[in-house]
């Protein structure tokens, strides 16, 4: 699998590969329960959630929600120092809980901001990377499908990892609001509006955005008053867009929803691919008690949790760097939750640590899946890219920590 890898081979031809070589040659088990597990990894009903939730977020990009919910983020932000580049991680922030996919995000905003940001006077790279790295807030503030992803594969309920994510993607969005405005303030980038709004102001932005605030409800307060699960919260929240996009802006179109569907038919294929060839490979380090084994070498070299969570971060931001995170996410978790039930932390915080630190891995070379594509859409070359980027990813590394060693911003609304 290893060697696949380095041939830049895809992720999810690579453990198929490493899968069946394992079952022809090393495992008395039959080869059609090769087969069986990987098709079996894709029968899970819950994972109808997904395409549910890439299909809205590409949606989203359809309905004018995005410019209505920019009015209000620049009517919070954008009289302070970088107004413009504030009301990037603020329109993130607001649209995560709803366009669930960091790359919906980063490419809607990519296309809407970073060319306005550069006729503002911006440097083109920041703009790009203010924006990818603002889209890293989407995976953790719900419905984001890495924490769908997570309470499937660690048996946790998905609506208590919607709520565990709302603050500490809050507090990442806070700290990346502050590294923006350090730079802008250092390079001068002015305020994107004179003066702070007025009360009517205010109002008409609100209930231009209204719609939003029902989605959110029908989403996570749904799910929390047990309603309905999250996959029918994802069906409802779609109908929902719809009528938002066709009744009451009137800006979609038959043919963007066409579009909408067959951009998540390709993206939906993309990651149950991967859900399947991880799986499989889970299973197959389950057959081998590898997880029981490395549960017992780190218990070994340490019995504190907070060292163990140090280490698990320099492991997952390494792996980041190289692998696509909803691949470390299935193979990692049911590695190490033996582990983590032995030194007594908390699943749902241990749920937040790894996809704060899987969002981060979006942002690094070579794999960087946002970074990737917004330096694509921007016309940007990565050395640039990474050049600017360098106090937002002491922002991103600020937030990791306090995740981290702060449980209570997980469980606070969790519990």
């Amino acid at each position: 699998m290893l060697c696949l890898f380095a041939l830049n081979m895809r992720i999810y031809i690579a453990i198929f590969a490493s899968v069946l070589v394992y079952f022809v040659f090393f495992s008395p088990v039959p080869d059609q329960i090769a087969v069986q597990r990987l098709i079996g990894a894709s029968q899970n009903l819950s994972l109808l959630a997904i395409p549910f939730f890439i299909l809205l977020g590409t949606l989203m990009d359809h309905t004018g929600v995005a410019k209505r919910l920019l009015r209000v983020a620049d009517l919070m932000v954008g009289k302070l120092t970088g107004g413009m580049a504030l009301t990037n991680i603020m329109l993130s922030t607001l649209l995560g809980g709803v366009s669930a996919s960091n790359l919906a995000d980063s490419a809607m905003l990519t296309r809407m901001l970073v060319p306005e940001m550069e006729r503002k006077g911006y440097n083109r790279a920041f703009a790009a990377a203010v924006t990818a790295s603002g889209a890293l807030v989407t995976p953790i503030i719900p419905p984001g499908i890495a924490l769908i992803i997570y309470g499937l594969v660690a048996d946790v309920s998905i609506g208590a990892m919607f709520m565990a994510g709302i603050l500490p993607g809050i507090v990442m969005a806070i700290m990346l609001m502050g590294a923006a405005y350090i730079v802008s303030k250092r390079n001068g980038y002015p305020p994107s509006r004179d003066s702070w709004p007025t009360a009517s102001e205010t109002t008409s932005a609100l209930v231009g955005a209204w719609p939003v605030l029902v989605l959110l409800v029908a989403i996570i307060g749904g799910i929390r008053a047990n309603i309905f699960t999250p996959t029918e919260a994802g069906a409802v929240a779609v109908l929902i867009v719809l009528v938002i996009g066709f009744v009451i802006y009137r800006e979609m179109r038959v043919a963007h929803v066409l579009d909408a569907l067959v951009g998540t038919f390709k993206a939906t294929s993309s990651v149950m691919l991967v859900i399947m060839a991880c799986s499989a490979l889970a299973w197959v380090l389950s057959l081998e008690q590898a997880a029981q084994q490395l549960a017992t070498f780190i218990t070994a070299l340490t019995d504190n949790k907070y060292v163990f969570l140090i280490i698990l971060n320099l492991l997952l931001l390494f792996l980041g760097m190289l692998i696509e995170g909803n691949a470390i996410l299935i193979v990692m978790v049911p590695l190490l939750m033996p582990t983590v039930h032995q030194l007594g932390i908390d699943p749902i915080h241990f749920g937040i640590v790894v996809i704060v630190n899987l969002a981060v891995g979006c942002l690094t070379p070579p794999v960087g899946t946002v970074m990737l594509l917004v330096c694509n859409l921007a016309k940007v070359k990565i050395s640039d890219f990474m050049k600017q980027s360098t106090l937002l990813f002491v922002a991103l590394f600020i937030s990791l920590m306090l995740v981290t060693f702060v449980p209570e911003l997980s469980l606070l609304l969790a519990r």
